[in-house]
């Protein structure tokens, strides 16, 4: 097998797709929330959405019949873990894995969206000087 990096294929952006119930609703939630804008959507009613923060995007598709899965979906970078997770308790939403300092040098938690996807939330720990 060729290896990829022979042929100077180089890779830009990946951005997570996340199936949704009502794009109303997962639109509103991500919007007020976290504070993401609309960048695109298609259909008619809308069936795909883009949302972008920053250097963050997501990307919404509507499945009526979604039902979630029992793993992290996504795993979003933030530079203040903390904020965010007194915003996700703010709003009720469910944390799956509490608040801590990883061992792998992130402080991270995991919670639900409202369509029961988990997301994955982390910051990078400063690193310790002996």
């Amino acid at each position: 097998m060729d290896d990829i990096a022979d042929h100077g294929i180089r890779f830009g952006r990946i951005a997570a797709m996340l199936p949704v119930k009502d794009m109303g609703k997962a639109h509103d939630f991500y919007v007020n929330v976290f504070g993401f804008r609309k960048t695109f959507e298609n259909g008619n009613p809308v069936g795909f959405m883009i949302l972008a923060r920053d250097q963050a995007e997501l990307h919404l598709t509507l499945q009526p019949d979604h039902k979630a899965a029992a793993f992290n979906v996504a795993h979003m970078m933030v530079g203040d873990v903390d904020a965010l997770h007194a915003i996700c308790q703010g709003q009720g939403l469910r944390i799956i894995k509490s608040l801590q300092d990883k061992d792998y040098g992130l402080r991270a938690f995991v919670f639900e969206d409202p369509d029961g996807n988990r997301i994955d939330v982390g910051q990078v720990l400063p690193v310790k000087t002996a």
